[in-house]
Order: C-alpha cells, then structure tokens, then sequence
C-alpha cells in the first residue's frame, strides 16, 4: 500500500515517527513534507499529497500541519478528497467507517507523537462499512 504524507513546520517530528511506523509495517511513503521547523506554506505541501490520492497515485494520504485546519482545508478542495480531522483513533475509525475519508489530518500541536501513530495505525486499518453511509458519501463532492 502506497501512502502519500505532507506536513508544514508543525510536524517533522510527527512525519519522522509515522514513517518510521509505516515503513517498519511495509508500506510505501511519498513524502512531501518539510524536514524543517522554518516557516513554510501548508498548501505546498497539502495540494501533492490530494494530488497524489486523488490520481491513485497513493492509496491514502496523511496530512499534518500546527491545527490540523489549515492542510485539511487545503487537501478537502480537491474533488476526490474526503479528508477528516483527527485527534483521537476512535475519531479516526469513524472518519473511515462512516465517511470512507481518505485522508487523515493530524493537528500537531493538539496531539501527542504517539496519538498520532495511533491515529494513523486505526485509519488505515478500518474499512468503510458502506451500506447507508455510501449514500451519504456519495452526495459530498460537488458536481
């Protein structure tokens, strides 16, 4: 499974622990993220990874900026995109059950490096349930 990450300044840290996480499991990453603390522009960073899932180049994405808002935001303009903050797992297995989200923002300052692993861990093992959620999923993009 292919899994594209972006983050801002917010989260090297974050990005460095969950890769370290998904490579152990054997997952494939695209890394878009800074692997620096200065200042950068979260949309840099956020427009490859929505890209990047919705071309299926990647399977899922994981975004990571100070609050979580701002990437989500950014990642949630694409058409394809169903992106959900998170900042517990039981959020994050909800966000993949009943929204079929494909991918997950993680707001930095708001959580721990190890709720983040976890987070990410739920997300990609949950799968959507379908039934009368697809219905619902069905009417959130824009035509």
């Amino acid at each position: 499974m292919k899994i594209s990450i972006g983050n801002d300044h917010a989260g090297p840290d974050y990005k460095k622990a969950i890769v370290a996480y998904l490579a152990q499991k054997g997952y494939q990453i695209i890394n878009h993220g800074t692997d620096t603390f200065d200042s950068v522009d979260y949309p840099d960073f956020g427009h490859p990874v929505a890209e990047d899932v919705e071309t299926r180049k990647a399977d899922f994405g994981i975004v990571i900026c100070g609050s979580g808002n701002g990437i989500n935001m950014t990642v949630n303009k694409h058409q394809g995109i169903r992106s959900a903050l998170c900042w517990t797992k039981e959020i994050a297995a909800l966000a993949r059950q009943h929204n079929d989200a494909n991918i997950i923002s993680i707001p930095a300052r708001f959580t721990s490096i190890q709720q983040a692993v976890e987070m990410v861990d739920t997300f990609l093992q949950t799968d959507f349930e379908g039934g009368r959620h697809a219905n619902r999923v069905n009417k959130i993009a824009c035509s």
